[in-house]
């Protein structure tokens, strides 16, 4: 299996480098950065998470909403009262509605841009503790096998259990009948 080292800095330009940042300035621990988010989500007025299955059906019904069926509806209402009030809303209150929904589509953008950056940044590291368990090994295993450096027969064995385990028990293979000879 070939192993590849990604590289972590990336001298293409991207939206961070548009934003002017201090050089005193110094990184979030993730903790800060949880911290924050919270304090975020304390001040937002309408996080609601929905189940999968709630997220189908209103998704659904929001896949109607395109630019002309909304302007030809907010038209209906302000043509006729007797509609605004059936529908009970404004013409003025339902463009500020798709106005905000809109506003909101772009902080979730931000957002998710910002947690596929964290994750794949986590990936990363991943893969160093990865590398370096698998130099470790490696350098462990080969030194066990010197009489001075006993003390690692028992660690490199505990290792080997322990990938053992990791990797699964391999399941046996099935066992098929015995077939009948043919004379």
């Amino acid at each position: 299996m070939k192993t590849m080292i990604l590289n972590t800095r990336s001298t293409t330009p991207n939206a961070l480098a548009d934003t002017p940042q201090t050089p005193t300035e110094t990184p979030f621990t993730p903790q800060e950065v949880v911290d924050q988010l919270r304090a975020i989500r304390t001040r937002i007025a309408d996080v609601t998470p929905l189940t999968s299955a709630q997220r189908e059906a209103v998704r659904g019904l929001s896949r109607m909403v395109t630019n002309e069926i909304l302007q030809a509806s907010i038209g209906a209402i302000d043509s006729a009262q007797l509609v605004s009030q059936a529908v009970g809303q404004q013409p003025e209150d339902v463009r500020a509605l798709y106005d905000e929904s809109n506003r909101w589509n772009q902080a979730e953008g931000e957002l998710r841009t910002l947690l596929n950056g964290i994750a794949g940044a986590n990936l990363i590291r991943r893969q160093r503790l990865a590398l370096i368990i698998k130099q470790a090994y490696g350098v462990s295993a080969a030194l066990a096998n010197d009489p001075a450096h006993a003390e690692l027969v028992s660690q490199v064995a505990e290792l080997k259990r322990l990938k053992r385990l990791a990797r699964g028990k391999k399941k046996p293979a099935p066992q098929t009948p015995p077939q009948a000879q043919t004379k």
